[in-house]
């Protein structure tokens, strides 16, 4: 059996935004993760320890209440989400803000009730195809972008040149099924 090209595409971009340390677990997946990223590796490794603690302590405190998902890139967090309301909202905010080595948080968290699991699906879909079409446009390196979709809004978080950060913008807008496209990113120019 033959798969398309693009299956292909999308399973490898999997594997090089950040699923390689988790499912190898070994220091060559990690390596080859970081030699690529514009981050020291002491701060893309800070970020992974990042994303763990603010979901624990989320996940603690706030149980099946919300529908949250934290993004660290570069120590600045995305939260993106459901929460009933808005002091939940702010309160979840102060936790993540609240984790050693935070630098700031975006708090994007929508007030409604969580999403339903086949949402949860077609936002990993949209996920999977703004990043094969940014592999496909070769004008951005995807170690230096993280994609993360809510909703069908697709956030992009990551270090990069302005022109690089305008193409990226374009590639997840003209992705079909990306309704809002939001940049949550450092620019190094």
């Amino acid at each position: 059996m033959r798969f398309p090209f693009s299956m292909l595409v999308i399973a490898l971009v999997a594997l090089v935004q950040g699923c390689v340390p988790v499912a190898v677990g070994t220091a060559v997946g990690t390596t080859a993760v970081v030699a690529t990223d514009r981050r020291t590796t002491g701060t893309f490794v800070e970020d992974q320890n990042i994303e763990l603690k603010v979901a624990s302590r989320i996940n603690e405190r706030f149980r099946d209440q919300v529908n949250v998902s934290a993004t660290s890139f570069n120590r600045l967090v995305l939260l993106t989400g459901e929460a009933p309301n808005e002091t939940l909202k702010n309160e979840i905010g102060a936790v993540a803000k609240a984790v050693e080595s935070v630098r700031d948080v975006v708090n994007d968290i929508q007030i409604a009730a969580p999403s339903s699991y086949g949402a949860r699906s077609n936002d990993a879909y949209i996920t999977s195809k703004v990043k094969a079409r940014l592999l496909d446009a070769k004008t951005v390196t995807p170690n230096h972008i993280k994609v993360v979709t809510e909703s069908g809004t697709v956030y992009l978080m990551g270090l990069v040149t302005q022109d690089e950060g305008k193409d990226a913008a374009e590639v997840a807008s003209t992705t079909s099924g990306v309704r809002k496209v939001v940049k949550v990113f450092e620019y190094t120019n």
